[in-house]
């Protein structure tokens, strides 16, 4: 195993879910300019996540959407106007079946 590879600079953390109003305090080496005070009354560094085990769909056992960049509205826009624009497509197709019929007649 390399020496030079792991980090040594371990400290205690609290990791905060703010969404699901969830804390908790562990050793890790993630690096923040944020500090809070624990339970306990001492002052620790503070890294806020997105997602914890209190409101991850895994873990509470809910399907619900956490979108947090817009994803699964661009996703279902462009969805939408694919659908929009095959329908315009088969209309197309039918018009022209249509009138090449007409015109066989």
């Amino acid at each position: 195993m390399k020496s030079s590879i792991h980090p040594q600079n371990y400290r205690l953390v609290v990791f905060s879910d703010e969404l699901a109003g969830f804390s908790f305090l562990t050793k890790s080496t993630a690096s923040t300019t944020e500090t809070i005070k624990w339970e306990d009354g001492n002052e620790y560094p503070l890294v806020k996540v997105h997602i914890s085990s209190k409101s991850h769909p895994f873990f509470t056992g809910e399907e619900k959407i956490i979108d947090t960049e817009g994803r699964v509205d661009r996703f279902a826009a462009r969805m939408k106007a694919a659908e929009e624009r095959k329908a315009a497509l088969a209309a197309k197709a039918k018009k022209a079946n249509a009138k090449k019929a007409a015109k066989a007649e």
